[in-house]
């Protein structure tokens, strides 16, 4: 485990949350896709179930797509959006333990707004990415057209590609290149 579990799980989850909107359309247009997203990612908390909490969290999305996108180059930009993210939600920070897990750091309670309880925990785990210096495990999918958003949390440094397949399009493509340059006749 390169961080610790519950900030490998904002990762993800905040990750999952940038790439509901892009090229392929919109993922979250309604109260039941939000309420599946939550479900999936271990949400907990209140929910209020209304068009407000829902265009919270849309808003919330290109902020955080802004962080993929200013990568490790961008790291004082990073910060800039963390600290404002952090800021903005009065995050306190404070061990808390419930459901499953054991303690971990929640920094809003959790009757606080579903975007901002979203913002806090990317922001939480994104700084312990600054501060880890690995930057450079926020990547962009590295297939042509795509723009999803990637936590690469291998060992090696070596995911490349989003979790919608397309690694497995990529090899197709790659396999069909090399099957039609042996089939040119050489001069």
């Amino acid at each position: 485990m390169l961080f610790a579990h519950d900030t490998e799980v904002a990762l993800v989850a905040a990750a999952a949350l940038v790439n509901t909107t892009g090229s392929d359309g919109e993922k979250l247009p309604d109260m039941a896709a939000l309420d599946e997203f939550f479900q999936t990612y271990g949400w907990t908390g209140r929910r209020e179930h209304t068009a407000a909490e829902l265009r919270g969290v849309h808003e919330l999305r290109p902020r955080l797509r802004r962080i993929w996108e200013l990568g490790e180059a961008g790291k004082d930009g990073i910060v800039e959006i963390v600290n404002a993210l952090l800021r903005e939600t009065n995050a306190l920070p404070q061990l808390v333990k419930h459901d499953e897990w054991d303690y971990h750091l929640h920094a809003t309670p959790s009757d606080a707004p579903l975007a901002a309880r979203m913002a806090v925990e990317a922001a939480m785990a994104l700084v312990d990415v600054v501060r880890a210096g690995e930057l450079s495990r926020l990547r962009i999918c590295e297939l042509p057209g795509c723009g999803n958003v990637v936590v690469d949390l291998s060992k090696n440094r070596s995911k490349r590609f989003c979790d919608t397949g397309c690694g497995n399009r990529a090899a197709v493509t790659a396999y069909r290149a090399r099957k039609a340059a042996a089939a040119r006749p050489t001069p």
